[in-house]
């Protein structure tokens, strides 16, 4: 285990740099060092004077040759985190990336074998996978807290209308299931420890062709079914629920990225004495719990893990098959979208790493 901090860098100037800030200089074993943006280095200089950053850099290439920087965080638009994660890898920096790690399974293959070949470490910056919450609550699910589960679902919507901005270029990478989608999907996936045997989407597209809304479903090998809705055209809801086979969890913040908030995992299983009723339906006494996380911040936690992974050889905690995975499913539904029909997946050939 090493004491000495490890040195970061940011590869752009993006608005969730903003989130990211905080948390490494929240870390003890982090200093943030310096900042590139492709727009020169006036505006680089600007930015870091701005957050008291030590270094700046005009261009990406300027700071990955600085030999003093152990590890980047990529927060480019999603079109963007192939190339520049590989130019990384190639120059021995150790990679956060922001999620989606990559826009195909392909890509992310790429990005996986540069990291592999270069012995640097790459992680997926999903910061609700890093959460205490959503790791304990995936080990209640897994002990059958509510059971056999049959159904999750998932809501993450806000307003945005911000013209020109990148999340409504296609080029980019842009639109609502790609930015926001990606989290019910993840969580869903991560609950069920699974892939998805087949998928099904609708898609409400704008002027520029990336969807506003996307509505999606899953369908699991445990026989879990799962329905998620995305929206740039909604007022603010972030909400999940799991319904099981002797209970229902309800997560009022299931995303995790509400700094400073309080949020709770209400459990209400079927009691021991369940009364019958004409139909069926009763399920009376239910037992409730109530699971209490202070701060949601799961940009400390996932800054910390790289922390770990870098200085104590820790494994990665949302490993390169697991991104691969969330990848691969948006992509089956961004296709069953397009073509009006529901998309079959290929099933790993091993465990989820």
């Amino acid at each position: 285990m090493s004491s000495r901090p490890i040195r970061w860098g940011l590869i752009s100037t993006a608005r969730i740099n903003e989130r990211v800030i905080p948390a490494i200089r929240g870390s003890a074993r982090s200093e943030l060092l310096a900042v590139a943006s492709q727009g020169g280095p006036e505006k680089a200089a600007r930015y870091a004077a701005e957050r008291s950053i030590p270094r700046a850099y005009g261009s990406y290439e300027a700071l990955f040759a600085d030999p003093e920087i152990d590890v980047v965080y990529i927060s480019l638009p999603n079109a963007l985190h192939l190339p520049w994660a590989v130019k990384a890898a190639e120059a021995g920096k150790h990679i956060l990336c922001e999620k989606p790690l990559a826009l195909t399974a392909g890509e992310v293959d790429r990005m996986a074998e540069a990291a592999s070949r270069n012995g640097v470490i790459l992680q997926e910056a999903v910061m609700m996978r890093y959460h205490p919450q959503t790791i304990q609550l995936q080990e209640r699910v897994a002990e059958g807290c509510i059971g056999d589960v049959r159904l999750i679902r998932g809501l993450f919507t806000f307003t945005l209308v911000r013209p020109g901005d990148i999340r409504f270029d296609p080029a980019l990478g842009g639109g609502s299931v790609w930015d926001l989608g990606s989290y019910p999907v993840s969580f869903m996936r991560t609950m069920l420890r699974a892939e998805p045997v087949e998928v099904q989407g609708w898609q409400i597209p704008g002027e520029g062709g990336a969807d506003l809304s996307f509505s999606g479903q899953m369908r699991f090998p445990c026989g879990a079914l799962t329905q998620f809705f995305s929206s740039f055209q909604a007022v603010p809801q972030a909400n999940a629920d799991l319904i099981g086979s002797r209970g229902t969890i309800h997560l009022d913040l299931p995303y995790v990225n509400k700094v400073g908030v309080t949020s709770r995992v209400r459990i209400y299983r079927v009691g021991e004495n369940r009364s019958s009723g004409t139909f069926g339906d009763a399920a009376l006494p239910l037992e409730e719990e109530t699971l209490t996380y202070e701060d949601v911040n799961g940009y400390h936690h996932e800054v910390e893990s790289m922390v770990a992974c870098v200085l104590d050889g820790a494994e990665p905690i949302v490993s390169l098959a697991e991104s691969r995975g969330n990848v691969a499913t948006l992509e089956a539904l961004c296709a069953s979208a397009r073509e009006d029909r529901p998309v079959r997946l290929e099933q790993p050939t091993q465990g989820k790493g």
